[in-house]
């Protein structure tokens, strides 16, 4: 195994963020229009968010992140709870790694390079929703211990994707029934 390399994610790497995204978290999860809309979304002051890992040629892991100017709270969110005003605080959309290279260390790196360039951007936070039905919990686990608080719990956080957009999640029969812990991560 080569040394994981680590860079700023771009529109060429779309179609192996799409693959890798589809087959951890479901068919359905990424397409080119989320892609471009997520890329776009990570960048504010000419400082890009996301990043992507590389084992050799092979995409391992990517990390998006939404610059706090561009992306809005909806009813998942608690903003009374945060303590912070939204406009300081980022938005983890996704985090994804291979299975096979689960457990060594490239989620907690790609998350602490996307917070250093969204403090880079002004925040002084990121906001996510952890998938609690994550095998083993994993995370739930990475995040809580990269410093990420537990704000609320929100349950179905992803059914209406499953109705509107096909999504089909890895772990329910029918419709997503899963339950998103709603996280603040302050940097």
């Amino acid at each position: 195994m080569q040394q994981i390399q680590y860079l700023p994610l771009t529109p060429e790497h779309f179609s192996a963020v799409i693959e890798l995204g589809n087959q951890v978290h479901g068919d359905n999860y990424l397409d080119q229009a989320k892609c471009r809309d997520y890329y776009r979304r990570s960048i504010a002051n000419e400082i890009n968010a996301s990043w992507v890992a590389f084992d050799g040629e092979l995409l391992v892991g990517f990390r998006i992140t939404f610059a706090a100017e561009n992306w809005k709270a909806d009813e998942w969110c608690s903003p009374e709870l945060w303590q912070l005003s939204k406009d300081k605080i980022c938005y983890f959309k996704c985090n994804t790694v291979n299975p096979n290279y689960q457990g060594r260390g490239i989620g907690s790196r790609l998350l602490k390079l996307s917070s250093e360039d969204a403090a880079k951007q002004g925040s002084q936070a990121g906001l996510a929703h952890i998938w609690l039905a994550s095998p083993g919990n994993s995370a739930f686990k990475y995040f809580s211990k990269c410093g990420g608080k537990v704000i609320k719990e929100h349950p179905n956080k992803w059914r209406q994707l499953a109705i509107e957009d096909g999504y089909n999640c890895p772990v329910c029969d029918v419709l997503c029934s899963c339950v998103a812990a709603e996280m603040l991560l302050r940097f």
